[in-house]
């Protein structure tokens, strides 16, 4: 997805196998570029989309017939050195394609301002079955043809990966507005970053993630909103971002014509978005966290004549075997400096204690992981075949009553609880 020009501006930062080794020393190699090189990228990569677009128009113009006035027109649209917003993706009611449409004098008027000029290149298509989304694609089809706007927004018809390889290479700034929570990722947004592109985009999916105030703009405040007027909400927002700070920022230029902010957010985004959220970064992780261990884990499970393989096998078996067999007895739990004290009696019956773990669970109270914290076998229960007293202490931090005892199965070589989904909870 990255422009030649930003090939060359990575080969020149890091060399040609940037990708292929830590992702940690890209971001100190971006810093040693100068605020030209990252300038002058940006205007070749623009330049091309620009020259991309109107080859594209003209044939677009073309095929449908127009007469060869209006043909020839389209080799004079949009400008290479102008503030060029992309927006393209399938047009379908929860992507609200048609949010800058809902004040369209207004976007006329960012579209066809002669000091700070704005430019604008739609592309997308909906399903045909669709009709929602059809009509947002007849709205777009006929704003463009405003003769205000003609030479400042276009719309490119067929979208498909070609297209989206040269808009994500050129646009300044890419746009989003999916209706939080339906974005599942928003890969489009991740594939401007190598080339300098600058993000917009409703704080859903990936951008809920990335978004920092110095790396590019964000809509909406990161919670769902269902209540009647909040798209007239984001789209106030949307466009005072464009107005304010979007369009203000980009013709905020130096003595050598360099918007030095605009460099420094792009660089910023360039050192810190691009390793992250980049296919090679994702197949490295998954290499070194799952394939290489699960490798790891089929060599130990089959050597030695699959003796772990026969040992798991029948640690599976007596657990679905005997895991009925299990419940509780007496409870207690003595709060004291600062600490639960819990003790819990389990009768595991004939099962194995080394088969399971006691633990006490709490549930998270953010998107941090739940609390998880062993219970100690501490003797064995008189006159009980199979029954145990397990104990141990917790933080008090949290009522008591938040923690739950419960019994799961343990193994050093099973993945639990993929491989063994049983669960025993303590009686509420």
């Amino acid at each position: 997805w990255d422009s030649p020009w930003a090939d060359r501006l990575w080969t020149e930062a890091c060399g040609k196998e940037r990708w292929l080794g830590a992702h940690e020393r890209l971001p100190g190699a971006v810093a040693q570029l100068t605020d030209a090189q990252v300038w002058d990228f940006r205007g070749m990569e623009r330049r091309d989309l620009v020259d991309y677009a109107r080859r594209r128009l003209q044939r677009q113009l073309s095929q449908r017939g127009e007469d060869e006035e209006t043909v020839k027109g389209a080799r004079d649209v949009l400008d290479p050195n102008v503030l060029t917003l992309g927006f393209a993706r399938r047009f379908t009611e929860y992507k609200r394609p048609a949010m800058l449409l809902a004040q369209a004098e207004r976007l006329v008027r960012l579209l066809s301002n002669a000091e700070r000029p704005v430019q604008l290149i739609i592309a997308g298509k909906a399903h045909p079955r669709d009709q929602l989304g059809r009509t947002f694609v007849q709205q777009w089809a006929q704003f463009v043809r405003r003769p205000e706007v003609r030479d400042r927004a276009v719309f490119l018809e067929d979208y498909d990966m070609a297209l989206a390889e040269d808009l994500v290479q050129g646009v300044d700034v890419w746009i989003n507005t999916p209706r939080r929570p339906w974005e599942a990722s928003g890969t489009s947004g991740m594939k401007v970053l190598v080339n300098g592109g600058l993000n917009l985009s409703e704080l859903d999916g990936w951008w809920a993630e990335a978004y920092a105030p110095e790396l590019g703009w964000a809509i909406g405040d990161g919670r769902e909103h269902f209540e009647a007027g909040w798209d007239a909400a984001e789209t106030e927002q949307l466009y005072t971002l464009l107005e304010q700070q979007v369009v203000p920022e980009f013709y905020d230029r130096d003595a050598e014509g360099i918007p030095r902010r605009w460099v420094a957010r792009i660089r910023e985004s360039l050192a810190r978005l691009t390793p992250q959220f980049s296919s090679n970064r994702m197949l490295a992780q998954y290499l070194e966290q799952f394939y290489l261990p699960a490798a790891a884990g089929y060599r130990r499970r089959t050597g030695e004549r699959l003796r772990l393989a026969r040992e798991l096998r029948t640690w599976i078996r007596g657990l679905r075997h005997h895991w009925p067999a299990i419940h509780w007895g007496n409870g207690a739990v003595e709060s004291r400096d600062g600490r639960h004290c819990f003790r819990v009696q389990v009768y595991l019956g004939e099962l194995s204690p080394d088969a399971v773990a006691v633990e006490l669970y709490a549930e998270p109270r953010s998107p941090a992981e739940p609390g998880r914290y062993p219970l100690r076998r501490d003797h064995a229960l008189s006159g009980a075949a199979g029954g145990f007293l397990y104990v141990g202490d917790v933080p008090g931090d949290r009522a008591a009553a938040e923690y739950t005892p419960r019994v799961v199965p343990a193994h050093a070589e099973a993945l639990v609880p993929a491989e063994a989904r049983l669960i025993r909870w303590y009686p509420a």
